[in-house]
């Protein structure tokens, strides 16, 4: 088939390089100027300079409009396969080809509609992770699903991996939708939107620890901000610090949240929890932090004792 494809960063990378070792004709791609935002920093595998490399004609924009319109239309796709391009697209373009506009979301949809669904997916206690293949339609991840691939969330998984590990999927997920939509016995199945959970944006401050949650909640905050991302941060005595490794405590602790309290292992426990005064929650042991400067320490460099408080503002 004659595919158009519409994506940015790693996730648009992975999906033109599927497409240029297939059987389909890329006849043209449409991708984002590069971006200095923080989150598009990650994770950036030019699609535009891939697609130049193999001679595949390429249009930028940060939105669709009437150009954009007009370069499809020239470009006569049977389909368009679409992967992390960051704005709605509107009906004159994802539904100009014969077959529609394919896109590629990296949740099992209908749960982790929107953004970060990896994160979000791991901060939430979420037991999979996966890819999903569907109908684009004019609402945001709503539309028909062709095929999906799920993968498990593993104990000590950081959002890290877990990308990682959903950007493989692409060319087995991709390949498989574009067989059955081309030979006709691609089945689509309708989401159940009453079970649609919606995530918005990351933003700096979604980061920021609060030590009246669980400590298992805090824990997957810091693996779902692993490295590269920016990490899940505290501040201590004035300073701002990031959390890169923590991990559940064996003990339980009582007092109030948030106390550098006592070593244990080779970490530092920091009481945490809901109603931490009753004396029944599991304390978050700190591994590994970095300070405001970039420097990264243990956590008993860091705290060679237990003493003061871990709070949301530099006060």
């Amino acid at each position: 088939m004659r595919v158009v494809m519409f994506g940015y960063q790693t996730w648009g990378h992975k999906t033109l390089q599927s497409l240029i070792d297939s059987v389909h004709d890329v006849v043209g791609v449409v991708t984002h100027p590069t971006s200095d935002q923080v989150y598009e920093s990650i994770w950036a595998d030019s699609v535009e300079d891939l697609a130049r490399e193999h001679d595949v004609p390429v249009h930028l924009a940060r939105r669709p409009d009437a150009t954009m319109q007009e370069q499809i239309q020239a470009w006569k796709p049977d389909i368009i396969v679409a992967n992390n391009w960051r704005t709605w697209l509107p009906p004159e373009i994802f539904a100009h080809p014969p077959h529609g506009t394919l896109n590629l979301h990296d949740s099992l949809l209908p749960r982790f509609t929107g953004f970060s669904p990896i994160a979000w997916a791991l901060i939430s206690g979420a037991e999979e992770v996966g890819l999903t293949a569907h109908r684009m339609d004019g609402e945001l991840d709503t539309g028909d699903v062709l095929t999906q691939a799920a993968i498990p969330i593993g104990p000590r998984d950081t959002a890290t991996e877990l990308v990682r590990a959903t950007i493989d999927l692409i060319p087995g997920v991709l390949l498989e939708a574009l067989e059955r939509i081309e030979s006709g016995t691609a089945q689509w199945r309708p989401q159940d939107l009453a079970q649609r959970t919606f995530f918005h944006k990351r933003h700096e401050t979604d980061s920021l620890i609060d030590w009246s949650w669980e400590a298992s909640d805090i824990d997957r905050l810091v693996r779902a901000m692993s490295d590269p991302y920016p990490n899940a941060f505290t501040y201590y005595r004035g300073e701002r610090i990031s959390v890169v490794q923590a991990h559940v405590s064996e003990g339980i602790y009582g007092g109030t949240p948030g106390r550098v309290f006592i070593r244990e292992g080779d970490g530092m426990a920091i009481v945490a929890g809901p109603n931490a005064h009753r004396g029944r929650n599991h304390a978050l042991v700190i591994d590994r932090v970095r300070s405001s400067d970039g420097t990264e320490y243990s956590a008993l460099e860091y705290f060679p004792s237990g003493g003061g408080y871990l709070t949301a503002d530099s006060r």
